[in-house]
């Protein structure tokens, strides 16, 4: 029972952490699409007056999907169009069982490992779920029966087939380094010092294999400028075409949920996934009262400078619009200033005494915290490329995953054998 309990926690976990991040990330999207091309964004959308700078948005969008008309095609294969866009979801939110979001917990003496599944071929585990995916493109562009919508399909299937080999041989480098197909042991070799002070995380020790993951994730998540099944500009929208409501919804929830496992499988086998450069686990224990306090002092100095500028701009924006948008800049303050001071609360508790039982948590916490913001920080990368770099051809494409990404990939592959065999 208690093996259960476990399980369920670290699957809520990581199904709470990919779907709270994905209304977050389609208001991050439309903003930072609009930021770069020096236009507003969204903004009209609000509950009582109070519009939050876009973030209502997202909620109107779900609404709209959900109670939007479905309207099917006529020809379609019943069963296959129904299934595709819940395959396409998912394949979308199984990749990360066996992803590690933290070292341990420890809970009544026990400590309890922060993945889900820590299988031994956890790595093959990612690229054959991570393929799967593809059946539910192809199924959606066949059984719709719109040749648009097969052109996407197959468009995605060359792309799949493409750039799949090179994300393999991209992660046999780091399977030569570290010498393990576990993923916990992947991001646990990542807690090493090269030469005493330089991190070993994988784009140190393999930024040829980085720099090809990274692209064959872009590709493998369809977003631009590898977009191609999607590609409006030649295939209106591609294999999703006929889909409406609530099916496409998920065709577009599952590129977010890609987007967030993607961001998430970079900071894992590249950036150390939780860990935190210099600071090891058991430095994380011994400074924990004293990380503890720092980040609280932090926390009350950050929150009070950014609730003394909307102070500013209340008091400069006073009945500037006349309606209830006047009345959210005194909404953030009170944020602002509510949280600097639940953090003051929290030194007033004597953060720099915590016990070994709060220096554990302490050190999970902060693990987990890293592993979040490295996340969140790939997840806003994806965004900026797309709108950062124009479509690519077909040629291209093809150019790309078979004559630059493959040989580079066999011969980063053959250069670290030797390395390894040497050293």
């Amino acid at each position: 029972m208690a093996i259960v309990l476990e399980t369920l926690f670290k699957i809520l976990f990581m199904f709470l952490l990919i779907m709270g991040m994905v209304p977050a990330l389609i208001w991050a999207e439309r903003k930072g699409a609009a930021f770069i091309q020096d236009r507003t964004g969204p903004n009209r959308a609000s509950i009582a007056g109070i519009r939050l700078a876009g973030l209502v948005h997202p909620i109107a969008d779900v609404l709209k999907l959900v109670f939007k008309e479905d309207v099917n095609p006529a020809d379609r294969h019943h069963a296959l169009y129904n299934l595709a866009p819940w395959l396409v979801m998912t394949v979308a939110m199984s990749t990360y069982a066996v992803i590690p979001f933290g070292d341990w917990l420890t809970v009544g003496g026990q400590r309890i490992p922060l993945v889900v599944a820590d299988l031994n071929v956890g790595l093959l585990y990612v690229l054959a779920v991570a393929s799967l995916g593809t059946y539910g493109v192809v199924m959606a562009g066949w059984a719709a029966n719109n040749k648009f919508t097969f052109l996407g399909g197959i468009r995605s299937t060359a792309q799949m087939i493409s750039y799949e080999l090179s994300m393999g041989l991209a992660l046999m480098g780091l399977v030569l380094v570290f010498a393990s197909l576990r993923i916990t042991d992947i991001v646990a070799g990542q807690g090493e010092l090269l030469f005493g002070f330089l991190p070993k995380w994988g784009v140190v020790v393999q930024p040829v294999g980085f720099l090809l993951f990274i692209v064959a994730v872009f590709a493998e998540t369809n977003r631009n400028p590898f977009d191609l099944p999607e590609g409006e500009s030649e295939i209106v929208a591609g294999y999703h075409l006929e889909y409406s409501s609530l099916k496409f919804a998920l065709f577009f929830m599952a590129e977010y949920c890609h987007m967030v496992v993607g961001a998430a499988l970079i900071a894992a086998f590249y950036f150390g996934g939780y860990q935190i450069p210099w600071l090891p686990r058991p430095v994380l224990e011994a400074n924990a009262g004293l990380l503890l306090t720092i980040k609280l002092a932090a926390l009350v100095l950050f929150s009070a400078f950014i609730a003394v500028l909307f102070l500013r701009r209340v008091q400069r924006e006073r009945g500037k619009f006349g309606d209830a948008r006047d009345r959210e800049p005194v909404l953030g303050m009170v944020f602002w200033a509510g949280l600097a001071a639940l953090a003051a609360g929290g030194l007033l508790l004597r953060p720099w005494a915590v016990g070994p039982v709060g220096a554990d948590l302490v050190a999970t916490v902060f693990q987990v915290l890293a592993f979040v913001a490295k996340v969140v920080f790939f997840a806003w990368l994806f965004i900026w490329v797309r709108w950062t770099l124009p479509r690519f051809r077909y040629d291209q494409l093809m150019n790309l995953g078979w004559k630059v990404m493959l040989p580079l990939g066999v011969a980063n592959l053959a250069v670290t054998a030797v390395v390894l065999a040497l050293v």
